[in-house]
């Protein structure tokens, strides 16, 4: 059976039908960038495009990098802070045209993903997916079962936000070494170990493509540490899910 997931980031907004029984991408998917600043409208417009593309008519999950409770946006670090209190989910079907939508945590959709056929497959005890990005999303499993909205990319970590200083952005802003960004996201894997004490972590995002870059550089965290196996589609193939079980 195939279902529609949409990925909304900070940076870009991509989709493509998925493929529910192999967990993975039916078709190619298509890419837009995200509209600056990021508002409602605009936002809805790029998602309206990616859905068209495909002719899509169907049921459709949609990721956003932000608290969602039901359907309605409570945080939006990346994106324009005029989503907070917006029914998502209602909004976006109407720009839709009517199609049923179901919206959930970015990364709460990469880890389900990654968790039903990736990474963390067949995995108990506690296991963390981090995707790094815009910002550092965050989806917590205990024994397989998630604990939604976390968001550990806002831990404080040497005085600031730990997104602000161990994510993909801050490395390209920075222009950092792989071996000076091993560092910062080193001591922010620490920090949350101390916190959570996890059997296992899952490092997503569009840099768990380059995982041989940066994870051999990373010592003293007692976790197992692994990329993504979905890499940057986890949240398209979770959002897919999100929307085919509601």
């Amino acid at each position: 059976m195939n279902v529609f997931g949409v990925d909304i980031g900070g940076s870009g907004i991509k989709g493509a039908p998925v493929d529910l029984e192999r967990g993975d991408l039916a078709e190619p998917r298509h890419k837009v960038l995200t509209p600056q600043p990021a508002t409602p409208d605009g936002v809805a417009g790029c998602v309206a495009e990616v859905v068209a593309h495909f002719g899509w008519s169907g049921p459709v999950g949609v990721t956003f990098p932000g608290v969602v409770t039901g359907s309605t946006i409570r945080t939006a670090a990346n994106v324009d802070k005029g989503w907070i209190g917006v029914d998502a989910a209602a909004m976006l079907g109407d720009r839709l045209g009517g199609l049923p939508v179901t919206i959930l945590n970015d990364a709460d959709a990469a880890g389900i993903a990654e968790m039903t056929f990736g990474a963390g497959r067949g995995r108990k005890g506690t296991v963390i997916v981090l995707t790094f990005g815009t910002g550092i999303g965050s989806s917590v499993f205990i024994d397989g079962r998630l604990v939604p909205n976390t968001e550990l990319g806002h831990l404080e970590l040497d005085g600031h936000e730990a997104e602000k200083r161990a994510s993909t952005k801050v490395k390209d802003d920075k222009d950092l070494s792989w071996e000076d960004w091993a560092h910062r996201v080193q001591k922010y894997l620490a920090h949350v170990e101390m916190l959570f004490s996890p059997e296992l972590f899952i490092v997503g995002g569009g840099v768990s493509r380059k995982a041989e870059k940066f994870l051999p550089l990373i010592k003293g965290v007692r976790a197992e540490i692994v990329p993504a196996e979905l890499q940057n589609n986890a949240g398209i193939v979770g959002a897919a899910m999100a929307a085919a079980a509601r």
